[in-house]
């Protein structure tokens, strides 16, 4: 094995789409398994990301707020105020007034380097190698550019396996078919998927596959995971996934769809409807698979490699064996945090602890989270008029009932029809929808 040492901690990662972010409240996020906060300030266009801590008593900051007046972050605990740069501006208990002037570092909260584009907030969560984070190019994918005429959505969850599990899931296409049967696939219509690396090394593995349309696959160190589908005539279809490892046994995806094809009906599909129609039904077919696969591939690797935990003997798994000796001849610790101890007797979440998908999307998702708020209200709307109907149609001479109670009762029928559609069949698609195969 070479003695090659990757540090994780010295790259770029997109952690969130721009437009899922709350400009007004902190927002925390885990990366590495480091807790970080994203803050904007008042009077700023560029977000800010700290580690959530509060230099004075390491409370997290991810729980304070934006002062309207100074437009610093201001720890909910006693108060402390930070500039854009993590620079103490404000502290109520001082005594001495010349407190602040000397910007001691030890008052300071730890700023990480963060850059904007393609949309997405990107981090660099090693704050003393900021000099190399500003030389270093961001893993940005060139079909995510509206000046070559791609368009292209968006979507980030939290995941419930390993950032090493993710990239091997998104770097097997064999398994569309099957795991997502009727979603992205057909099993019934799988056929043998012959990929052929053609570059590895330390910062990049590339592989084609010879079959049907062109297509490549690329992997870029540590997050970058990329598909291009060529179609001819200047049709090409996209998918750019960024592979953030977050704590053990979790991760987070963030991924972008781009297109240079049917741009009329991209914007006219919502983002949410996407969202709770396919994106999160693709993720949902993986979630219970992998989960379980990584528990057990934990197990076996205490006394055994993966060459022999896996068994791999067809083309379709290429991908996934090159990225697995990567690992080996790379990463002498594959993630910062080091081995998960596959004995610790964590309890197991259930079914709706994986799929949650309120927690793992609709939260840290604008559009979900927005689109949710209008239908509780649209809720409540209907049945405020329901009521009224109702109560003013039952008070009506009776020369009037057919030409307005009648009305009336119709309409309020038809609004409880439509509540009941959004309470029992869209409402619930933002907190959990059970994914089971055997139905699929």
């Amino acid at each position: 094995m070479t003695d090659l040492t990757f540090n994780f901690f010295q790259h770029w990662y997109p952690i969130s789409p721009l437009e899922d972010l709350n400009p007004n409240r902190p927002t925390p996020i885990v990366l590495l398994g480091r807790r970080v906060v994203v803050w904007k300030p008042r009077f700023s266009n560029q977000y800010c990301v700290f580690l959530d801590q509060c230099p004075h008593r390491l409370a997290p900051l991810s729980e304070g707020r934006v002062d309207e007046k100074t437009g610093h972050l201001m720890c909910s605990y006693h108060g402390w105020e930070f500039d854009a740069k993590g620079v103490c501006t404000h502290i109520p208990q001082a005594e001495d007034p010349d407190l602040l002037s000397k910007k001691h570092p030890h008052y300071c909260a730890t700023s990480l380097p963060t850059k904007e584009a393609n949309g997405l907030l990107w981090v660099w969560p090693d704050a003393d190698s900021a000099a190399i984070a500003s030389s270093h190019p961001l893993p940005l994918s060139p079909q995510v550019d509206a000046n070559r005429g791609f368009v292209w959505s968006s979507i980030v969850r939290d995941l419930e396996y390993d950032w090493q599990t993710l990239i091997e899931n998104i770097a097997d296409p064999s398994h569309v078919p099957f795991a997502h049967h009727g979603v992205q696939g057909n099993r019934a219509l799988a056929k043998p998927i012959p990929i052929e690396i053609v570059e590895s090394t330390q910062t990049r593995i590339k592989a084609i596959i010879e079959r049907g349309f062109e297509t490549q696959i690329t992997f870029n160190p540590p997050c970058h995971l990329e598909y291009t589908i060529n179609f001819g005539q200047g049709k090409q279809l996209g998918l750019v996934t960024y592979c953030i490892p977050t704590a053990p046994g979790k991760s987070r995806v963030v991924a972008q769809f781009p297109r240079s094809f049917a741009k009329r009906k991209h914007y006219w599909t919502p983002r949410w409807w996407n969202h709770i129609h396919e994106r999160n039904l693709v993720l949902d077919g993986d979630m219970i698979l992998l989960h379980y696969q990584e528990r057990d591939l934990q197990q076996r690797s205490q006394t055994e490699s993966w060459k022999t935990a896996y068994k791999l003997p067809t083309s379709a798994d290429r991908m996934v064996m090159e990225f697995r000796r990567w690992l080996d001849q790379y990463c002498q610790r594959p993630l910062p945090w080091g081995e998960i101890d596959p004995s610790s007797q964590l309890p197991q979440p259930n079914r709706q602890q994986l799929l949650d998908r309120y927690h793992q999307h609709t939260l840290i998702c604008g559009s979900c989270r927005q689109t949710l708020k209008n239908v509780h209200r649209l809720q409540v709307g209907l049945l405020i008029y329901f009521a009224l109907a109702l109560s003013i149609a039952a008070v009506m001479p009776d020369a009037f009932r057919l030409s307005i109670s009648l009305p009336l009762v119709l309409t309020a029928l038809l609004g409880l029809v439509i509540y009941a559609g959004l309470k029992y069949w869209l409402e619930p698609k933002f907190y959990f929808v059970d994914y089971i195969h055997a139905q699929r």
